[in-house]
């Protein structure tokens, strides 16, 4: 199993995981899946209806915000906000983790300084400084 890298206590992020690594992460206490990766990326039994059939047969809650090069919107980072700031520990996936990372950063964005948002994916081995206007600009959308 591919050990989370938590970005808070509560959510961390992941390259890509399976089916049979899920009970590992149940047992770890995450209660939710998000899959941030497009089916396109990957062989059938890891596409989204695999993973949510076994997150379901496990209990986990699953949520589905494909994140493809060029496709980033305002619902990727809505969601990525619900699932962060939902109830117990949430782990998201896609093929590095980068992609999970850059979301939960953009839905943090004036919950988090833009210096927290960067070192915390940094310790988690993912650099977005590149992000940082980005950041800046929604974090004065959310605080103005």
């Amino acid at each position: 199993m591919t050990e989370p890298r938590y970005l808070t206590k509560t959510f961390a992020v992941s390259p890509q995981i399976t089916p049979q690594d899920l009970e590992g992460l149940r047992d770890l206490g995450f209660e939710t899946i998000v899959c941030n990766r497009p089916d396109s990326e990957v062989p059938q039994e890891l596409g989204a209806e695999a993973m949510e059939a076994a997150c379901q047969k496990l209990g986990l809650n699953f949520v589905l915000n494909p994140l493809s090069h060029g496709s980033l919107s305002k619902e990727h980072i809505d969601i990525q906000r619900d699932a962060a700031t939902s109830k117990g520990p949430v782990l998201a996936y896609c093929a590095s983790g980068n992609r999970s990372s850059i979301l939960w950063g953009l839905a943090m964005a004036g919950e988090y300084p833009t210096e927290d948002i960067l070192s915390r994916t940094s310790k988690a081995g993912y650099n977005l400084e590149g992000m940082v206007p980005y950041l800046e600009s929604l974090a004065g959308k959310a605080t103005g």
